[in-house]
C-alpha cells in the first residue's frame, strides 16, 4: 500500500453494536504496530434522523442518549490524545459489555477512571461546549462531504464506506489484516458500491 492509503478516519457512536466491532478491529491493529494513522471522528446515529427543519441533537443535547460520551471522548481525543484509545475502549465496553447508561456521568466517570485520563478535566471541557460544536462539526462534515448516514463508516483515499463486521477481534494479526483489506478495497476497488450477505452464519 501506498503512503497515501495509510491514512484512515472512522467515525462512531458508542450506541452501535458494529461499531464497537469495528473500532475494536482498529485499535488492535493499532496496538499490533499497524502502521496507520487513524483519525477517530465522532457521528451521531440520533442527528442522522433529524428530518429536515427538525431541532438539532445540538440544540437539545441533554435529550439524547448518546451524545455526553461522544462529547467527553472528544474532550479526551482533543485535549489528552495519549490517552483516548484507552477510553474509547472503555467508553464501547461500558455500553456494551457493561450495559452502561451513556447518559450518566456517574457511569461515564467510573468506566473512565481506570483508563489514566484526568476525568474531571475531561467533564471541565465538556462544560465549555466545545467538545459538542466539536461534534457538531465533525458529523457535519461528514455527512456534507461524503454523505455519511451510519456507522461504522470507514474513509480512505477519498472513499467513504459503511462496512458492517461481525466479529471483534481475537487476534492482533487478524484485526490487522481486516481493517487492510477494507483499506485496500476503499482504495484500490472503489468500483465496488455494495457487498451484503443474504444470511449470516451464525
Amino acid at each position: 500500500m501506498h503512503n497515501d492509503e495509510r491514512q484512515l478516519e472512522v467515525a462512531f457512536d458508542y450506541r452501535c453494536p458494529f461499531a464497537r466491532n469495528a473500532h475494536e478491529l482498529v485499535l488492535a491493529g493499532l496496538e499490533a504496530g499497524a502502521g496507520w494513522d487513524v483519525r477517530f471522528t465522532p457521528f451521531s446515529l440520533s442527528q442522522a434522523k433529524v428530518e429536515q427543519g427538525g431541532v438539532d441533537v445540538w440544540d437539545a443535547p441533554e435529550t439524547d442518549s448518546g451524545l455526553l460520551a461522544l462529547q467527553v471522548s472528544m474532550a479526551v481525543r482533543d485535549g489528552q490524545p495519549e490517552h483516548f484509545r484507552a477510553a474509547h475502549a472503555a467508553l464501547f465496553r461500558l455500553r456494551h459489555d457493561e450495559g452502561g447508561d451513556l447518559r450518566s456521568e456517574e457511569a461515564l466517570r467510573a468506566a473512565l477512571a481506570p483508563t489514566g485520563i484526568d476525568v474531571d478535566a475531561a467533564f471541565a471541557e465538556v462544560a465549555t461546549g466545545v467538545p459538542l460544536k466539536t461534534v457538531a462539526e465533525e458529523h457535519t462534515r461528514l455527512v456534507r462531504d461524503h454523505e455519511v448516514w451510519g456507522v461504522p463508516a470507514f474513509l480512505a483515499g477519498g472513499q467513504a464506506a459503511f462496512v458492517r463486521l461481525m466479529d471483534r477481534p481475537s487476534d492482533p494479526t487478524e484485526a490487522v489484516a481486516a481493517v487492510e483489506r477494507i483499506i485496500d478495497m476503499l482504495t484500490a476497488w472503489p468500483a465496488l458500491n455494495e457487498f451484503k450477505h443474504y444470511t449470516v452464519s451464525r
